[in-house]
C-alpha cells in the first residue's frame, strides 16, 4: 500500500497548520510550499472544503480511499456523522500510541505498531489502522521495544494523555476506557466542511 514517505513539514505548509505537535511543525511560519512561499488565489468553496479534509487526512496519517471507508461507515452509524468519523479515527491503534506519548509523531508510531513492538489484549498487533474498543489494553513487547518507548516519553516533558485512556508509566501499559469525544481531541478542524466535501 503506498503511504507518503517526503518530508512531513511540507504537508504541514501545504494546509497551513501544524499537523505534529514537535517543534518543527510548531516553532516555524507554514508558508506555502517552495522557496519562496508562493500565495496562490483565495481558495473557492471547494477548496476550502478539500483543505479542511486534507488536514484530517495529514494529522491521522491515512490514505484517501482509507480516508473514504471511514466516511462510509460513519455515515452509516446513529449521531453525527463528523462526530463520528472523528471517532473511528481517533481509535486507530497508531494515533492510541501517539495519544499516549510512546512516539513522538504519527509516523513514529506507525512504525512502532508496524515493527510489532505492541501487543492489544496479550497478542502481538502490527495493524497501525487496528481499532480499538473500550476495555482493550496496550502493553509494549518487553526489551524490544520498553528502551525506545522511555526515550520518548522523556523527550515529550509534560505530556497529557487524554481523559479516555488510564495510563500506568510504571510498566507502561495502558487501557481504552470511554470513547474519545470531539472536545478531548487536541487538533482543530470543521468536521462539517469535511462531510460537506464528500456530497
Amino acid at each position: 500500500m503506498a503511504n507518503y514517505t517526503g518530508p512531513k513539514v511540507k504537508l504541514s505548509r501545504r494546509v497551513g497548520v501544524p499537523i505534529a505537535d514537535i517543534p518543527k511543525h510548531t516553532q516555524r511560519q507554514l508558508t506555502a510550499p517552495g522557496q519562496h512561499g508562493f500565495r496562490g488565489r483565495r481558495l473557492r468553496d471547494y477548496g476550502v472544503r478539500l483543505n479542511e479534509k486534507q488536514k484530517l487526512r495529514y494529522h491521522y496519517n491515512v490514505l484517501e480511499k482509507q480516508f473514504r471507508h471511514y466516511l462510509e461507515k460513519a455515515s452509516r452509524a446513529k449521531g453525527n456523522t463528523g462526530d463520528v468519523l472523528l471517532t473511528l479515527l481517533e481509535r486507530r491503534l497508531d494515533n492510541v500510541i501517539r495519544r499516549l506519548g510512546y512516539a513522538r509523531t504519527i509516523w513514529g508510531a506507525r512504525q512502532l505498531v508496524s515493527h510489532g513492538h505492541v501487543q492489544v489484549n496479550g497478542r502481538k498487533t502490527d495493524r497501525p489502522s487496528f481499532s480499538l474498543n473500550v476495555g482493550d489494553e496496550i502493553t509494549v513487547k518487553k526489551e524490544s521495544g520498553q528502551k525506545l518507548v522511555r526515550e520518548n516519553l522523556e523527550s515529550l516533558p509534560g505530556h497529557e494523555v487524554p481523559a479516555w485512556l488510564s495510563f500506568n508509566p510504571s510498566n507502561l501499559t495502558a487501557s481504552v476506557v470511554s470513547e474519545p469525544t470531539t472536545d478531548q481531541v487536541p487538533f482543530d478542524v470543521n468536521l462539517n466542511l469535511i462531510v460537506e466535501f464528500y456530497r
